[in-house]
């Protein structure tokens, strides 16, 4: 169970705001004001402290009941701006559309790279090939990680075959669009957090028991039972 403890509001109103924020393209003004439709007088600022503090805790949570993924990797980074600067959001998914893995950050060069990978191989098992765009340092930071293997992990950088990610990445700035960029990196990075959790819920990634009977809102408070 998440702790509400101190907090004026229960945690079923929390849950309620903090979905509908992660989970379609609204603001935390537009939120403010549906609540105060449904008679719940909630400041748009307070909605922000509660998205930014609760959708990792959330995220964390799915982890231990998120699906296995394929073994074959489609990777590609998109961007997100933070305090009026493009920042670059790294994305897996396998074959079949399900999302591996992400990460917020500053840079787009072999260390960025780098560190998405090792996140997403820690995880989830080593994939058997990647497919990338020809974005050089994406492969100098697979070849780093090939080398210190003994079974090679095979890279494809042929763009159309990565047309699966980056129609996902879609979903993630159909939220975000709203949002008008972000205020700070920390805050940027907890959101996109969010968003990836409903998505993969959307996509039916939630393995805990009972979840192929419960509807997607359903799972998203699950996590917090």
């Amino acid at each position: 169970m998440l702790d509400v403890k101190g907090m004026r509001f229960p945690l079923e109103i929390i849950l309620v705001c903090v979905r509908w924020y992660a989970a379609y393209p609204l603001s935390c003004r537009h939120l403010e004001e549906m609540m105060e439709e449904r008679a719940v007088t909630v400041d748009h600022s307070t909605v922000s402290r509660w998205v930014v503090r609760f959708l990792p805790l959330l995220e964390k949570i799915f982890r231990k009941y998120k699906r296995p993924v394929g073994g074959s990797w489609r990777m590609d980074e998109t961007y997100i701006k933070v305090k009026g600067v493009w920042k670059y959001l790294y994305r897996a998914v396998d074959r079949d559309g399900k999302t591996i893995d992400f990460l917020l950050t500053a840079k787009r060069d072999k260390g960025a790279a780098k560190r998405f990978f090792d996140k997403a191989m820690q995880a989830s098992d080593i994939p058997e090939k990647i497919t990338m765009d020809k974005n050089g340092a994406n492969k100098a930071a697979i070849d780093e990680i090939n080398a210190n293997r003994e079974i090679s992990m095979m890279v494809r950088q042929v763009k159309y075959l990565n047309n699966i990610v980056e129609q996902d990445h879609r979903a993630v700035k159909r939220i975000t669009k709203p949002m008008l960029g972000f205020k700070s990196f920390q805050s940027a990075k907890n959101i996109l957090t969010g968003i990836e959790l409903m998505h993969m819920i959307r996509k039916g990634q939630m393995m805990m028991e009972g979840a192929d009977k419960m509807s997607f809102a359903e799972q998203f408070y699950a996590l917090a039972e």
